[in-house]
């Protein structure tokens, strides 16, 4: 059974830790062992948020831009997919040496739509935060917006993925290897003329997994999140987990804004998506419950019918 297995922050860096090497290192070793029982014994490409690492790596373009030249965002996205992709393929072979499995990481480009409403209204933040005058001071290199109270930060278009580029490549190298592909969404690229031209945004991870998941034929996409289930009313008294769901229901739940934009909304959409092309099953849940849910004993699963 092919399965997209797509890694959310935290099962790399957990709110409240600090963002530094080792952290990553050990939430990967720990991630690697929950998800090798199911690379064992499945076809499995794994997918990755990037969120904190390419915000640092836009804060050290930053502070070094007076002695080092700046990369595009799109070059940034690039380096994030090393940046994880190296310790995350290390890591999963460590914990897969009795199983004798290759593990590859593939720098995976997505095609977008040049004309995507996204580049006309940047809603994505990263980087790091501003003051009003430093913003002020921005504003002419950068689209700039107030982030709630906490002050102003670089936004960012988040097209919507259209195309995974190395699709081909990446269902080829499953009949051997486990593949770790579109890591921070992909590298957003556009068409011009018929040549491939890298963007400055960047794309939801888990809408890029949907997308990769549809191009290689795979049966169940795997969301990890920080919670064991995805809920209705969520942080409120009317709070409930959803456990069994078909498409039509969710779908219903999704248009009824049960899920906010900036945290479940985008799996759940990533969920549609896949299931109303060629995805049978979708699970989301924590690291914790992985395998209990792949075998529909815990997490949210959601089916066609």
């Amino acid at each position: 059974m092919r399965i997209v297995i797509a890694l959310g922050g935290n099962a790399l860096i957990k709110k409240g830790e600090k963002e530094n090497y080792s952290t990553l290192i050990n939430n990967i070793k720990k991630t690697c062992k929950q998800i090798a029982p199911i690379i064992k014994k499945h076809k499995v490409v794994i997918s990755f948020g990037n969120g904190p690492e390419i915000g640092f790596l836009a804060l050290q373009n930053e502070l070094t831009k007076n002695k080092v030249p700046p990369m595009p965002l799109d070059i940034l996205g690039a380096e994030s997919q090393g940046l994880i992709g190296y310790p995350l393929e290390e890591q999963l072979i460590n914990s897969l040496r009795d199983h004798k499995k290759d593990v590859a990481t593939i720098l995976t480009q997505v095609l977008v739509n040049k004309n995507d409403h996204a580049f006309k209204n940047p809603t994505k933040f990263i980087g790091p935060f501003y003051t009003k005058s430093q913003a002020d001071k921005l504003k002419n290199k950068y689209q700039i917006k107030k982030d709630s109270n906490r002050g102003y930060r670089r936004v960012v278009p988040s097209p919507k993925p259209i195309k995974i580029l190395e699709a081909k490549t990446i269902q080829k190298l499953l009949k051997t290897t486990t593949v770790i592909a579109a890591g921070g969404g992909g590298i957003p690229v556009i068409e011009e003329k018929g040549k491939l031209k890298g963007v400055e945004a960047v794309i939801d991870k888990d809408l890029a997994s949907a997308c990769l998941a549809n191009s290689i034929n795979a049966s169940v996409l795997i969301i990890i999140t920080s919670v064991p289930f995805a809920y209705l009313n969520f942080g409120t008294k009317q709070q409930k987990e959803i456990r069994k769901i078909n498409l039509d229901k969710i779908r219903y739940y999704y248009m009824q804004d049960h899920f906010p934009p900036g945290s479940m909304g985008p799996k759940i959409e990533a969920a549609i998506n896949f299931l109303q092309n060629k995805g049978k099953k979708v699970v989301i849940t924590n690291p914790e419950n992985l395998m209990k849910a792949l075998n529909d004993k815990s997490g949210t699963i959601i089916k066609k019918k």
